[in-house]
């Protein structure tokens, strides 16, 4: 009902009125139709700002660490010029002199691999334990299971004093992640043998342990660095980011090329072959127990 005084409107006038509020009506919905679209138009450029800042990292990141290695280096306080570290008992390992490595000095791969590979340094020492010589990969899922079943044995006989072991980590293969993961995990394992030897063994073992599925990025730089801390290691960052010794890391998997090795775990016992010729059928844990039978 209309207020007393108000005068009734007309026809025309109710109809006028009611078309003015449609039109203001109309008018909001276009303008909050319009903020909507810069709202979402301008969220949508916000996610793309994001997701090229995100690729510009990951490629930035993949050319840094797929960038061109030095053909020459340093070793490793502790890591000798065939690009192996020596565990002896109680997880020490051996000395070495300083030595500057190049990949220059190699000759080229044999054309056909031998029956028998002669690994340089992994002959017997007369009066000495036998040698163990592991030709590893980081990202090699046969290595791991090498470890697994094996490890214990060669701990308990290293400790004993009846062997040495030695490790020569290689980059054999990088192809099987996106950022060259086997020599960045192998300039780690170096990085350690130099700064705390002593943690060696135990960053070696956490690098299987955690060891990543092939066809990925692999354990990053940064998890490389928290790994050796978290053992007790004292800081390797400045030598992952420096890459300190993957011109090493290069060095040893071209001189394992050189020789014939063509896989991974290539292991000798006192210089001899394991898994070839006549200790084809013969399992890893005989045949080293006959290796140190002979010696005593």
């Amino acid at each position: 009902m209309s207020p007393a005084n108000e005068p009734r409107q007309s026809k025309s006038e109710r109809t006028a009125a009611a078309r003015e509020k449609a039109r203001e009506i109309r008018e909001a919905q276009l303008k909050k139709d319009k903020r909507n679209k810069l709202l979402i138009g301008w969220g949508i450029v916000a996610a793309v700002v994001a997701i090229i800042v995100v690729v510009a990292l990951v490629v930035s990141s993949n050319i840094q660490n797929n960038a061109p290695v030095a053909d020459e280096g340093p070793t490793p306080a502790n890591g000798n010029v065939y690009g192996g570290v020596t565990l002896l008992a109680d997880s020490n390992v051996a000395k070495t002199e300083p030595a500057t490595v190049r990949v220059a000095d190699l000759p080229a791969p044999p054309p056909t691999p031998p029956a028998q590979v002669t690994a340089p340094g992994a002959e017997p020492e007369a009066g000495k334990p036998v040698k163990v010589v592991l030709y590893i990969d980081f990202i090699c899922p046969i290595c791991k299971n090498f470890e697994a079943q094996y490890n214990q044995t060669l701990t308990s006989l290293r400790n004993e004093g009846k062997i040495t072991v030695e490790y020569r980590a290689l980059g054999f293969l990088d192809s099987r992640s996106t950022t060259n993961y086997s020599s960045r995990a192998a300039n780690a394992a170096a990085c350690v043998v130099n700064e705390s030897p002593e943690k060696y063994a135990d960053f070696v073992n956490l690098l299987f342990e955690k060891q990543p599925a092939e066809g990925g990025a692999g354990i990053s730089d940064a998890d490389l660095k928290k790994m050796a801390t978290d053992i007790g290691a004292k800081s390797i960052d400045a030598c992952v980011d420096g890459k300190t010794y993957r011109p090493w890391v290069k060095y040893a998997t071209q001189l394992a090329a050189s020789i014939g090795v063509t896989g991974t775990p290539t292991v000798f016992v006192d210089g001899q072959q394991w898994g070839k010729g006549a200790s084809a059928q013969t399992p890893f844990d005989q045949f080293l127990q006959t290796a140190i039978a002979a010696k005593q």
